[in-house]
């Protein structure tokens, strides 16, 4: 990430994200890694969480950068707990944002996946749907596999059953089955 008009707090988020951290650390469950996060960048969530970050969003590697503190740093601070998946709507709309204004393009594919990831977090099937083209580009592959993974879920339930104890939902008969199934969680 490198323009005239980055933000050193955004920089700092791209740079932590995608040089500091490795692949399997993205989606690894670490205590010892959310707690650095949130020394490090609980401030900019809070300040995401209110629309304080607008002026990251004038590069698409400055939105990608609040789409991630509001997408997977919340995973991250507020594991086990609600407030994980309480951004998730406003990371979708900026997601939605950069692709309509073709933002998306500008970034390189592993990058480009962290942009699309609100749509994976969906609990939407619209939302999938629009999630199958976007993964469905050159360099996704991977992540496409994950989508369709994603969307078999939502298409089945319509939401997500590993999230149904820490959101407080009742979880039904079929839902508590798959859970005890291998790989059912994320």
């Amino acid at each position: 990430m490198s323009s005239a008009n980055a933000r050193p707090d955004a920089e700092a988020v791209y740079q932590f994200w995608f040089q500091e951290l490795t692949s399997r650390q993205w989606f690894t469950k670490d205590p010892a890694l959310d707690e650095t996060i949130g020394a490090r960048f609980g401030h900019l969530l809070e300040q995401a969480k209110c629309g304080e970050l607008w002026a990251w969003r004038d590069t698409p590697e400055g939105r990608l950068a609040e789409v991630i503190v509001l997408d997977q740093f919340s995973r991250n601070i507020y594991r086990e707990r609600p407030e994980a998946f309480a951004q998730d709507a406003l990371a979708l709309v900026l997601a939605q944002e950069a692709v309509r204004q073709g933002a998306d393009q500008a970034l390189e594919p592993q990058a480009r996946a962290f942009l699309y990831m609100p749509y994976m977090h969906s609990e939407s099937r619209a939302i999938h749907q629009e999630a199958l083209k976007l993964f469905d580009q050159p360099g996704l592959e991977y992540n496409l596999k994950f989508e369709i993974r994603h969307w078999e879920i939502i298409e089945r339930f319509g939401r997500y059953p590993h999230r149904n104890e820490i959101l407080g939902r009742k979880s039904t008969k079929e839902e508590l089955r798959f859970l005890q199934e291998p790989g059912s969680s994320f």
